[in-house]
């Protein structure tokens, strides 16, 4: 008597797993960030809040907090710490500059009052985009001048960045 052949072999072609995307320069990314400083202060954060989207190489971050992104897969939750300096250079005193009320009442408004810690934007010369200076030192009123810091609020120090990569294009 004769029995059954025996079985034959099955083969499946299950699909591969999709490889999961990792940040390259120019990626499209969706995520949550905190930026924070030495105290651990957060300057930005989106984790309480709709995520951001940015393009990486476009200037939305540092480019010392881009190069810690690069090559992280979507998904990822990471905490980076950048000494002093890293992320957004050393301060440059070069960068404290006396600036006349009045050219300051001829580019904005004329009767602004200024204290010291007000942020103030200014054009750029071709008046495509603008910058900010922190009030640092009001001169006397005789004098007319107010003394910015036009360096990043974080040049010099240590951050933090905590990030949570929500989706990599």
């Amino acid at each position: 008597m004769r029995g059954a052949p025996p079985p034959r072999p099955t083969t499946v072609n299950a699909p591969l797993k999709p490889e999961v995307p990792r940040v390259q320069p120019g990626s499209f990314l969706t995520l949550h960030y905190r930026l924070a400083g030495p105290d651990g202060t957060p300057v930005v954060d989106t984790f309480a809040d709709k995520p951001a989207t940015l393009s990486l190489g476009a200037g939305q971050l540092a480019p010392a907090i881009e190069q810690h992104l690069l090559g992280l897969a979507e998904g990822t939750e990471a905490r980076f710490e950048l000494p002093p300096g890293a992320a957004f250079g050393q301060r440059n005193p070069e960068l404290l500059q006396k600036v006349k009320l009045s050219l300051l009442r001829e580019l904005g408004d004329r009767d602004a009052e200024y204290a010291v810690g007000d942020v103030v934007e200014f054009p750029t010369p071709d008046g495509q985009g603008s910058y900010a200076g922190v009030v640092r030192e009001v001169g006397a009123p005789q004098e007319g001048w107010l003394l910015f810091d036009f360096n990043h609020p974080l040049a010099g120090q240590a951050v933090r960045f905590d990030v949570k990569l929500l989706g990599v294009l």
